[in-house]
C-alpha cells in the first residue's frame, strides 16, 4: 500500500525515529503502524549492537531521593551534545527512578529490571539509542538508605557534569547536607575521615615523606616530627572532615558539623567520564567521512 506523509508523521511522533527510517518501516510492514513500531525497535536494537564498541565517555550524572532512599547515577553517551538533549536528560531521570523503585544490586541486574510490560531497562535504553543515535550506557549507580533523623544532600554541578550525594545524620534539614555536597563537588575529597584511609596508604605516604625529608638533608632526629606534620597536610587534602570548608574557610568541615551536633555518614561523588580513556578524534576528518557516505 501507498505510504502517506501523515502516516510517516504519526510514526515519527511515536518513535522519534528519522523520516526515511519511518517511511521504510511502513513500506516493509505494508502500512501496519504497530508492526512498523516493532520494526523500528528491532532496528534500534541492531543499531545499539553496532555502536557497542564505541567509546561513551560523555553524558550526565543525576541524583534524586524519595523518603528514606536516594540514588546517584551516571549514564554515558558518546558526545557532550547529547547531554544537552532533552530526550537524553529525561532518559537519565527515568533510569534513576527505576533504580530507586527496584533497588537492584548492580548494573547487570539493573538492566534486567522490567520497566514496562515486556520491556527491560536494557530494552528501554536500546530504544533510546535508536532515537538519539549514539551509544548510551548505564555506567554506575549507588543507592543510599537513611533513618528518620538524617538528611540527603543532592547537588549537580553544571547540570550534571559532576553529581554528589551526601548523608548527614542528626537533622532532617537538608540544607547542611547540600552545602557539604557542594564542598565535595568542588574539593573532591577521597575519604570522610582519617579513620577511613587504608593503613597501607597512610604508611606508604609516611615512607615517601620520610624519604623526601632525608633527601632534603634534614637531620634524622627531626625527620619524624617533620613527617607527621606533612602527613597532616596530606590528610587535609584527601579527608573531608580535615578540609577547610569552602563556604567558611575559617573552619574545617569537621568543626562546622560538630558545632551543629551533626555528623556525616557518607558521600558519593561522580564526575562524568572519570577513568574512561576518551577517543581522540579529528573532527574535520569525521565530518568529511560522513559527507562522503
Amino acid at each position: 500500500m501507498a505510504v502517506s506523509a501523515s502516516m510517516v508523521k504519526e510514526l515519527r511522533e511515536q518513535t522519534g525515529a528519522g523520516m526515511m527510517d519511518c517511511k521504510k518501516a511502513l513500506t516493509e510492514t505494508d502500512g501496519d503502524m504497530e508492526e512498523a513500531v516493532n520494526y523500528l525497535r528491532e532496528k534500534g536494537i541492531s543499531k545499539a549492537a553496532k555502536k557497542a564498541d564505541r567509546v561513551a565517555a560523555e553524558g550526565l550524572t543525576y541524583v534524586t531521593s524519595s523518603k528514606n532512599k536516594a540514588v546517584i547515577v551516571e549514564v554515558n553517551a558518546e558526545t557532550d551534545f547529547v547531554a544537552k538533549n532533552e530526550n537524553f536528560q529525561t532518559l537519565v531521570q527515568n533510569i534513576a527512578g527505576y533504580l530507586l523503585d527496584n533497588e537492584p544490586a548492580d548494573v547487570e541486574s539493573a538492566l534486567s529490571v522490567e520497566v514496562a510490560e515486556g520491556t527491560t531497562l536494557e530494552g528501554y535504553i536500546n530504544d533510546q539509542i535508536a532515537k538519539i543515535g549514539e551509544k548510551i550506557s548505564l555506567r554506575r549507580f549507588q543507592i543510599v538508605q537513611k533513618d528518620d533523623n538524617a538528611s540527603f544532600g543532592e547537588y549537580l554541578h553544571m547540570g550534571g557534569s559532576i553529581g554528589v550525594l551526601t548523608l548527614v545524620e542528626g537533622t532532617t534539614d537538608n540544607s547542611v547536607a547540600k552545602d557539604i555536597a557542594m564542598h565535595v563537588a568542588a574539593i573532591n575529597p577521597s575519604y570522610v575521615s582519617r579513620d577511613a584511609v587504608p593503613s597501607e596508604e597512610t604508611e606508604q605516604e609516611r615512607e615517601l615523606l620520610k624519604q623526601q625529608a632525608l633527601n632534603e638533608g634534614k637531620p634524622e632526629n627531626i625527620v619524624e616530627k617533620m613527617v607527621e606534620g606533612r602527613l597532616n597536610k596530606y590528610f587535609e587534602q584527601i579527608c573531608l572532615l580535615d578540609q577547610e570548608f569552602v563556604k567558611d574557610t575559617d573552619q574545617k568541615v569537621g568543626d562546622y558539623l560538630k558545632n551543629q551536633g551533626l555528623s556525616i555518614k557518607t558521600f558519593i561523588r561522580y564526575e562524568v567520564g572519570e577513568g574512561i580513556e576518551k577517543r581522540e578524534d579529528n573532527f574535520a576528518e569525521e565530518v568529511m567521512s560522513q559527507v562522503k557516505k
